[in-house]
């Protein structure tokens, strides 16, 4: 019996498709099912009820999946505890929603090589969903997101409060005025981040509640594409604080709504259970000393 072979049943498991399981290790279909196989001839049962696409663990399964967790888990713990010796190099893996990664990163891992030059950071951009069930699966040594981020397996750690700017180009009527209401935008056309993003979902909750229905015009998936369209006019948006770059000022204008201003809160997520490497641990301290200075723009 082999890890991987453990690897592959609990994806299987938790994909709920051969197929899913097999683009997780990036193995084809038919040898992820061989190895499952293979691995149900060793322990005597069948360890999937097949129903189509579809892969239910059996009775047999359900329990052999529960090992194969917590083996998995102390591996994994393990394997951390090792590469946490002070004479080897240390790697850890972050993870940051696309409103947050290409912003406040790359200062923190500039930091990072002047503090503790030992410290490899890697870096994975993705959606709040996403970047949850990777510390969950233990892809991630932890992610910075948008809150509330909600798991039972998982601790969250407040990082900071961010206002939401709104964000026009520098030829735009409202360049000219130092007060902008919610009442004022009624008739502008915004330029949107797409569904996926936990941003667009909070500028939707607020403008629903002081009751102001905005008008989409455009939906991107990057924030420089974003900017690009509120740059030629095309309509205006609501960015937060962390996103506005000295490369904007020549394009763009940031300015605060009058009255009740949107914002948002970043925290840390990190699994509840899982070892807490030193390397994690140093990462932690430069984030949350760089956020306490107030990131830089």
């Amino acid at each position: 019996m082999e890890l991987s072979q453990l690897r592959y049943a609990v994806a299987v498991a938790d994909t709920g498709n051969f197929t899913r399981a097999s683009e997780r290790y990036n193995i084809t279909q038919p040898s992820l099912s061989q190895q499952i196989i293979n691995l149900e001839q060793e322990v005597g049962h069948k360890l999937f009820h097949r129903l189509g696409r579809k892969a239910v663990p059996t009775e047999a399964g359900a329990v052999f999946l529960e090992q194969a967790r917590k083996i998995l888990f102390e591996v994994e713990n393990v394997t951390k505890q090792l590469a946490d010796n002070p004479s080897l190099d240390r790697r850890i893996t972050v993870g940051a929603i696309p409103t947050v990664a290409p912003y406040l990163l790359p200062q923190l891992i500039e930091r990072c090589r002047e503090k503790h030059p030992n410290l490899a950071v890697h870096v994975r951009e993705d959606f709040r969903k996403d970047l949850i069930q990777r510390v969950i699966d233990g892809d991630l040594d932890l992610a910075i997101t948008s809150l509330p981020a909600k798991d039972h397996r998982i601790s969250v750690e407040p990082l900071l409060t961010e206002p939401l700017l709104l964000v026009v180009g520098k030829n735009h009527p409202f360049a000219k005025r130092s007060e902008i209401s919610l009442e004022d935008l009624t008739d502008e056309t915004f330029v949107t981040m797409g569904d996926s993003s936990t941003l667009a979902a909070q500028i939707q909750a607020f403008f629903g509640d002081h009751h102001v229905v905005p008008k989409i015009g455009y939906r991107c998936a990057q924030i420089a594409t974003l900017k690009s369209f509120v740059s030629m006019g095309l309509g205006i948006s609501i960015l937060p604080q962390v996103a506005r770059t000295k490369d904007d000022n020549a394009t763009l204008l940031y300015l605060r709504l009058k009255g009740s201003s949107p914002q948002r809160e970043l925290g840390i997520i990190r699994h509840l259970q899982r070892y807490q490497s030193r390397g994690a641990e140093q990462f932690l301290a430069v984030l949350r000393e760089t956020a306490a200075a107030g990131f830089d723009s």
